[in-house]
């Protein structure tokens, strides 16, 4: 079956509309697999997702668990948009005659989409990171001079307190360009395509495939719930899959580091230091964050899509044609 041609705006609007509402929902679970994937065996703050959370809440009040939302929330939209748009397009252009798409051309679309959002992903993920990361690193230090203030003896050997001073994503922009150029917002770029290509290759054709189970008719649409689980269960799977590429995106694009932690010259760098120093399972810190995030941030996408809301809103506009 030929897959349903929609207009560039609604694919546009859907993939926009789609990131917006699900970056909202689970922000917070993102926050907390960045802190536990930069977290070596230096000082370790967070013992899991729940202790990450709620040492967040205490530190840094409730909206301390949105930090860096803002980034994501701007630029979501264009990158969704770019994502699913670009599978869409892969896979007309790769589908023969209407005939269903094999496999290995299912994939190729997914990589083709992949390998199109890293344009926006990079700076995004750049920016966020540093954001996300930074109340780590401050409550890093301000544990390390208490204790040192603790084990002090006298007052002159007092540690002065640790003030936390926040930067903005503006900020970290202008100081990135100003230092580096537009390569300083796409640090980690290989990193990057190393995960979010074959994310897509597993997402896409999976999802795909999971959704025609669901229809009873190759004409009509799968029904919603259809749709969202797969979208779940496709996104959950490939994010767990990719999560070794994403540690290692993680850490290659974070700026400042905590007390006693490495830094990396590139990928396999990297992935050599992890492995010698943290051992294998390192490589799945925050894995279950990232299908909890993953998972229904794809689904309510698949869902926004298959819905149709952009078609919606489209429709309701008044159309003045001479």
């Amino acid at each position: 079956m030929a897959d349903k041609q929609i207009s560039l705006p609604a694919k546009l609007i859907n993939g926009g509309i789609a990131g917006l509402i699900g970056v909202t929902c689970v922000f917070p679970i993102d926050l907390a697999k960045t802190r536990l994937q930069n977290q070596q065996n230096g000082q370790r703050m967070y013992t899991s997702m729940s202790d990450c959370l709620i040492k967040t809440i205490r530190s840094e009040g409730y909206f301390g668990m949105y930090r860096g939302a803002a980034v994501n929330l701007t630029l979501v939209t264009p990158e969704k948009a770019i994502k699913l748009a670009a599978n869409d397009f892969f896979r007309h252009h790769l589908s023969k005659d209407g005939k269903k798409l094999t496999l290995l051309r299912e994939m190729l679309a997914g990589c083709g989409a992949g390998t199109c959002q890293v344009i926006v992903t990079t700076p995004m993920e750049m920016l966020k990171i540093q954001l996300q990361d930074a109340g780590r690193i401050a409550a890093q230090k301000k544990l390390m001079a208490a204790q040192a203030q603790l084990s002090s003896t006298s007052a002159a050997g007092a540690a002065e307190p640790v003030v936390e001073t926040r930067t903005t994503a503006t900020q970290i922009t202008r100081e990135l360009l100003r230092s580096k150029g537009i390569a300083g917002l796409y640090k980690g770029l290989g990193a990057t395509l190393l995960r979010d290509v074959p994310f897509s290759i597993v997402y896409f054709p999976l999802f795909a495939n999971l959704n025609k189970l669901g229809q009873k008719d190759p004409n009509v649409k799968a029904p919603f719930y259809v749709s969202f689980l797969s979208g779940c269960v496709a996104g959950s799977t490939a994010a767990v899959a990719v999560n070794p590429c994403d540690v290692i995106k993680t850490r290659l694009q974070s700026l400042q580091r905590g007390v006693n932690e490495d830094t990396y010259s590139g990928i396999l760098d990297c992935t050599k230091k992890i492995w010698q120093k943290e051992g294998p399972m390192a490589f799945l810190k925050g894995a279950y964050c990232r299908a909890l995030v993953i998972a229904p941030l794809f689904g309510i996408a698949q869902v926004v899509y298959f819905i149709g809301i952009a078609e919606f809103l489209l429709d309701m506009l008044p159309k003045h044609r001479a």
